[in-house]
């Protein structure tokens, strides 16, 4: 293996006239803004920031474009990137000032430069853990009490994020900082032909201006980005897919940088040609038409199926045959997942589990069915459903071995009623009691539940009369969770869990909930039963005591709507447990 030093000018043209590409074992792009933020800041003060692995082959191998435009090169696929695909993307959409393409939508990468950055060393970096499964709470969005910020970790500290980001050097670009003259769009510097623009946008309309030297300066040692130096180590060209598929697995593995289906997805890439296609075409119809499936979970049911557990470790050991005949079934499983979640269990997005695992599962039992489900397993199924993700089955401890019991017990025929009493088992009930809302918010298993539940009932919007769904077009429609007594009238007297409870928040719409704004329910509620009736409220489970609707009641008001919400819940779930499923 040879070592090449270049410059990412160099790897950006490579990018660009198509010569460099990736391997289809590779991932798709990945990187939040942030990421690019911190690269970008490690590149302009020198710091290390890793290598670049490609491997150059004379053989026709299956490859894909990167996540940036590229032209078509007569030398495509000659030069295959293992590792560095997030940086250089990233470098190349900013630099070159070009969107990215994420799951087929364009979507740019705006980076601010702050010219009066201080000098001496970085402010802090954050370090991101695991991506969480996405929630309800990330799909139905906060409410509209202007006098607070959305975000709970947040709230009270916008001079302290103000006066943290007048420390940092690049920032992701928002409209209120873009407004200020000395925060410059990174793309903007590399595009331009000059400083002239750039400066005079910042105020400086003379040579002698005292900042005129300092930020020319921080302008070129911006543009030297280009010039920095990354190793790139070239694999010779006699290796084989195979044998490139490993050292990929194992580059990526000793960092911990891929997930274990990234990983896998490799290794079955290699001795599969094309499979990755068929996964994302796969995935694409299910976005058009169901759901967002990740890869990573198509990659995990194409296992599942081709050897009945859920693991990746020996995915290396599994025969083409059996993978091929694994994704069929995993196809087949997954379209009656979809099609069950959607007709039968009124999920009318995947932000409504509590894991992406419940595909799975769901598929498995219908493919250990042969596709049929008797009247009395469709309503257990449902009841699984609503109980298991409610509780968190897969969203907390070992997920893999969770996964894999539940899959061993369909797999030995074992009845819905098996997987219930496992549910019962790890959580001790399947009813839900008040003391389950006690401190539990909008990033709780249990929220998609209480959705769901109030849906049921007949719960609407309480300006417009619309029922609560997540299939509303228009923005003014798209249902919001709402806090009925608005955080900035509890702030200081009550603790953050108390004010951020699922028995506070309401299900309304977007217009709804900027009316509303941070008036005290004393004062709207009245005018929503004027107008809505009490039904209004009474399917959304709110107390109708006004004695309930002032301020200082308002652990009286949690503990009357816990109850109600509980008693809600249950009678939804009793009423689909025998046939015909009423949901």
């Amino acid at each position: 293996m040879r070592k090449v030093d270049t410059t990412v000018k160099d790897m950006i043209a490579m990018i660009a006239r198509g010569e460099l590409r990736l391997p289809e074992m590779q991932r798709r792009y990945v990187w939040r803004a942030a990421r690019v933020r911190d690269l970008f800041d490690s590149l302009y003060r020198g710091y290390p920031s890793g290598s670049v692995l490609v491997w150059e082959t004379d053989q026709e191998q299956p490859s894909r474009d990167l996540a940036v435009s590229q032209s078509v090169s007569p030398f495509s696929g000659h030069k295959l990137l293992l590792d560095g695909q997030q940086r250089l993307t990233s470098l190349s959409a900013v630099l070159r000032g070009e969107p990215v393409k994420v799951r087929g939508r364009q979507r740019p990468i705006d980076i601010l430069f702050n010219l009066e950055h201080p000098d001496g060393p970085a402010d802090f970096t954050e370090v991101e853990g695991d991506e969480e499964t996405p929630g309800a709470a990330e799909e139905i969005e906060g409410d509209g009490d202007s006098e607070d910020d959305d975000n709970d970790e947040d709230e009270a500290r916008e001079s302290e994020i103000q006066e943290r980001l007048n420390r940092l050097t690049f920032v992701v670009a928002a409209k209120s900082l873009a407004q200020y003259p000395s925060w410059v769009s990174v793309s903007k510097v590399f595009k331009s032909d000059g400083d002239g623009d750039i400066l005079k946008a910042a105020g400086i309309t003379s040579l002698d201006d005292p900042r005129y030297a300092k930020y020319t300066k921080r302008l070129q040692k911006l543009r030297r980005i280009r010039e920095y130096q990354y190793v790139m180590h070239v694999l010779e060209r006699d290796l084989s897919y195979e044998e490139v598929a490993e050292i990929f697995v194992r580059v990526n593995s000793l960092g911990v940088k891929l997930r274990g289906s990234d990983l896998a997805l490799a290794q079955i890439t290699a001795r599969w040609p094309n499979s990755l296609k068929l996964l994302e075409e796969f995935q694409q119809q299910c976005e058009e038409r169901f759901f967002t499936l990740d890869l990573g979970l198509l990659v995990r049911a194409m296992v599942v199926f081709a050897s009945g557990q859920s693991r990746f470790l020996s995915v290396g050991s599994i025969s083409i045959e059996r993978l091929k005949a694994g994704w069929e079934d995993a196809k087949q499983g997954l379209v009656f997942a979809t099609n069950f979640l959607k007709s039968n269990a009124k999920v009318d997005d995947e932000s409504l589990l509590s894991s992406p695992l419940f595909f799975i599962a769901l598929a498995a039992f219908f493919n250990k069915r042969r596709g049929n489900l008797a009247a009395g397993e469709e309503c257990e199924l449902l009841q699984w459903l609503y109980v298991a993700n409610a509780r968190g089955r897969y969203s907390r401890g070992s997920t893999e071995t969770l996964l894999d019991f539940d899959l061993s017990t369909i797999n030995r025929g074992g009845s819905v009623g098996d997987l219930l009493s496992t549910v019962k088992q790890q959580f001790g009930r399947l009813d839900f009691g008040p003391e389950d809302f006690v401190g539990r918010g909008a990033r709780s298993p249990l929220f998609s539940l209480v959705f769901l539940a109030l849906q049921s009932a007949g719960a609407k919007d309480w300006q417009s009369g619309l029922g609560i769904s997540l299939t509303h077009s228009g923005r003014w429609h798209y249902i919001q969770y709402h806090h009925i007594f608005p955080k900035s009238l509890l702030k200081g007297r009550y603790v953050q869990k108390e004010i951020n409870e699922i028995a506070n928040m309401a299900f309304v719409s977007g217009k709804t909930n900027r009316k509303i704004s941070n008036k005290a329910p004393k004062d709207y509620l009245p005018k929503v039963m004027a107008e809505r009736g009490q039904d209004a409220l009474l399917t959304q489970q709110v107390p109708l005591d006004p004695h309930l609707h002032q301020l200082d009641n308002y652990r009286a008001f949690l503990e009357a709507r816990r109850l109600m919400l509980a008693n809600r819940i249950n009678e939804f779930l009793t009423s689909i447990v025998k046939p015909p499923c009423s949901t």
